[in-house]
């Protein structure tokens, strides 16, 4: 049996890197995933290779028709809904001297609003399903400032404690939600950063799997009593700087 068998997922930001690892392991250990992204192409061929229990819709999180229609998708594909893995974001840099207002609405459109609304979309099947697990991607940028970052620090700080807010209103229902904080993961959003390590604890980058594998446990039945909670995966990031 898959630690997961039976439970229906949702994952925004699933065509690739992270969100189709995370895809992936759900469906191999038993689930059965929508996969929600804008990269239609690649969401598509992601679904097809993850066969019969897996289908990809276009979702645009900063759109809540676009959230609704997916949940609705798990609804009447699968039965329900268990999981919601808020998985999509961006980066965007620059220098709080320069960086534009533009940029602050972007990120925060979708970084922040994103998770917000498909919060919002997914209550209604989470408490039909009797509960379950929301699990909001952030980052180590959640726990910690980092140089010409402000807008994704910001948002991952705000992905933080919004999960909190959220695992207190919901906890009556049975549903849980947690943040998950990856460090420095190789993605197509990091290719190029293949610098040396030597302040990471373990000296190197994570791999997406690492960090899928922490996303299905609070998927699962094994983190029944987790909410509320950070779930770092940076390989010692934060734990200090190395610089050995």
């Amino acid at each position: 049996m898959g630690r997961v068998s039976g439970k229906v997922a949702l994952i925004s930001g699933g065509a690739r890197g992270m969100g189709a690892s995370h895809a992936r392991l759900l469906v191999e250990e038993g689930a059965m995933v929508v996969i929600g992204d804008i990269l239609d192409d690649d969401g598509r061929q992601t679904a097809a290779e993850l066969g019969d229990n897996a289908r990809y819709v276009h979702l645009d999180v900063t759109k809540a028709e676009d959230w609704e229609a997916a949940v609705r998708t798990a609804v009447t594909e699968f039965g329900g809904l268990d999981v919601l893995v808020n998985n999509a974001g961006i980066a965007n840099f620059g220098h709080i001297e320069d960086y534009s207002v533009e940029q602050w609405n972007a990120i925060v459109n979708i970084n922040l609003n994103g998770v917000f609304l498909g919060i919002k979309s997914a209550i209604p099947a989470l408490k039909e399903s009797k509960g379950g697990s929301i699990i909001n991607i952030s980052s180590t940028a959640g726990l910690q400032g980092f140089v010409e970052l402000p807008g994704y620090t910001a948002t991952k700080y705000a992905v933080r404690g919004l999960s909190k807010s959220v695992a207190l209103d919901l906890g009556k229902y049975g549903i849980r939600v947690n943040s998950v904080h990856p460090g420095v993961i190789k993605t197509p959003m990091t290719e190029g950063m293949e610098n040396p390590m030597n302040h990471v604890a373990l000296h190197r980058m994570g791999e997406a799997e690492e960090v899928s594998r922490m996303v299905l446990f609070l998927a699962s039945d094994d983190s029944s009593f987790s909410t509320g909670a950070e779930f770092v995966v940076d390989g010692g990031e934060t734990a200090g700087l190395a610089n050995h």
